[in-house]
């Protein structure tokens, strides 16, 4: 099976662990959640990410996933995993059930 891109890959933002941005930006919580590891094929929330709050988007740190998610849904990663995921891709509320460990 071939390997899915995660956001931080495609996205190429430096903040996963050992990434060039790690210092002034952090790690992106997507690149360690392991709660979400395998949701769209990803590695930890790399599939994901639209989900976590401090995630990186148009260079700015974002918020909550209710604060964000108007963002994320125009997002070309958001998008790209939609399709892929295509007809298996997991809504958002399932999404947020398992990293709540619902």
């Amino acid at each position: 099976m071939k390997k899915k891109t995660n956001c931080w890959e495609f996205k190429k933002c430096g903040r996963e662990p050992g990434g060039a941005h790690v210092h002034d930006l952090g790690i992106c919580p997507a690149t360690v959640e392991k709660k979400l590891d395998g949701a769209h094929g990803g590695t930890n929330a790399g599939r994901s990410c639209w989900i976590l709050a401090g995630t990186l988007c148009k260079g700015e740190v974002q918020g909550t996933f209710a604060q964000k998610y108007k963002n994320c849904e125009i997002c070309d990663f958001y998008k790209k995993v939609k399709e892929e995921e295509f007809p298996k891709f997991m809504l958002s509320a399932i999404l947020l059930k398992k990293l709540n460990g619902k």
